[in-house]
């Protein structure tokens, strides 16, 4: 790459996607040779970024924080996903939230191209992300602090209560936040335990890094959400059905998405899955989602469940009488 700006440009953006780089590594990212990554190095540190340099076999470049915010390049995606994003992060469970964010999303789109504006804009008056009643919160400088511990996977520890109010210490490798109507989840290996977890942020206290980097681990489930919605659903106090769906494990999955993360193949084209609510009502709300020529049967369900479906279907039996 022999424009100097566009290749500090790119520069820029590979030391803002990663930790640590090596300086081979980076040299032959950027197409150039490591005497001429130095000069390169040396004119973003002139630019404001604390860029640290290791020398050695484990030698290599880290970006810093400052002392100052210097420039971000970010590109048209990632631009308007962060307008977008301060907006809903007012009524997303943030302590400070509305005050910080739309402070931060004026300065933002104060500098978005015309085009990107549009776009922010759309989204913008075509989305209305709500908040339902008093919801717990969760202050920015936690939010942010776990965010970076799951980007470098640094251990990390915290004080936590647990839902019937016991508390304990926690040392855990980070891996991923989860936002889930108005809560935040973190998602992590516990140390302790040596097992995934996932942890409320208003229930933490106390974080702290530890500068130890943790092990890159496959999560146990497809994705960070579907592992969320299990363990919220293991935690709280459920009614249940057990049902099995005359459907292929591919229609199943473009049907219901994420929500059916506790189902199983039974065979012969069937799915059983395990149907969970906080009511005996929201158990058989997910009978109506069921598509009209899929056949379903039920095995299983708690007394709660079956009293709420002889209701229903003496209620539905007068209507049609």
């Amino acid at each position: 790459m022999s424009d100097p700006t566009a290749r500090t440009l790119r520069l820029l953006s590979l030391m803002q996607a990663r930790r640590f780089w090596s300086g081979a590594e980076l040299a032959a990212r950027v197409e150039v040779s490591e005497r001429t990554l130095r000069r390169d190095i040396d004119r973003l540190r002139q630019l404001g970024y604390d860029i640290v340099a290791a020398s050695g076999l484990d030698g290599g470049y880290q970006l810093r924080s400052s002392t100052a915010m210097p420039p971000l390049l970010v590109d048209d995606d990632e631009a308007v996903a962060i307008a977008v994003g301060l907006r809903v992060a007012a009524v997303h469970g943030l302590d400070d939230g509305e005050q910080t964010a739309l402070s931060a999303l004026a300065k933002v789109e104060q500098v978005l191209p015309r085009h990107l504006r549009r776009r922010v804009a759309a989204l913008q008056a075509h989305t209305a992300p709500t908040a339902w009643g008093e919801q717990p919160r969760v202050g920015t400088e936690v939010l942010a602090r776990l965010a970076l511990g799951c980007r470098d996977r640094e251990r990390l520890r915290f004080r936590y209560v647990s839902a019937t109010g016991e508390e304990t210490a926690r040392s855990v490798e980070p891996h991923s936040l989860v936002s889930q109507g108005a809560r935040w989840y973190l998602v992590a290996w516990d140390t302790a335990r040596q097992d995934w977890r996932s942890f409320r942020l208003d229930r933490m206290d106390n974080v702290q890094g530890t500068g130890v980097r943790g092990s890159e681990r496959p999560l146990p489930t497809t994705d960070v959400t579907t592992m969320v919605r299990a363990d919220r659903a293991a935690a709280e106090p459920t009614h249940h059905a057990v049902v099995v769906l005359r459907m292929g494990r591919s229609r199943f999955d473009r049907e219901f998405r994420g929500w059916g993360g506790q189902s199983s193949d039974a065979g012969e084209g069937r799915i059983r899955w395990t149907l969970r609510g906080r009511s005996a009502r929201e158990v058989l709300a997910y009978l109506l989602w069921f598509p009209e020529d899929v056949d379903w049967e039920l095995l299983d369900a708690d007394v709660g469940v079956r009293e709420a479906a002889a209701v229903v279907r003496t209620r539905t039996n007068r209507l049609i009488d």
